[in-house]
């Protein structure tokens, strides 16, 4: 079975009693899907912004060599 593609969605939101919370990172099929999971974590809160995070964004891991030459500059 194929499991369906999940995005990351990215949220700025006020809590019920006040507070803000940035980059708060959600996984959702889409942004409908994402706000759904965020508001059974954070009930009454309000959505001030929403970022979508597509594609494979992230670098490799480093090895050795690279830290090293990184610190020998």
């Amino acid at each position: 079975m194929i499991s369906p593609v999940l995005t990351k969605y990215a949220f700025r939101i006020r809590t019920r009693i006040g507070l803000v919370v940035d980059n708060l990172m959600v996984h959702g099929q889409n942004e409908a899907d994402a706000q759904r999971k965020l508001r059974q974590i954070y009930r009454d809160c309000e959505i001030l912004g929403c970022v979508c995070h597509r594609g494979n964004a992230r670098m490799p891991p480093a090895n050795f060599e690279d830290v090293l030459s990184i610190i020998t500059r």
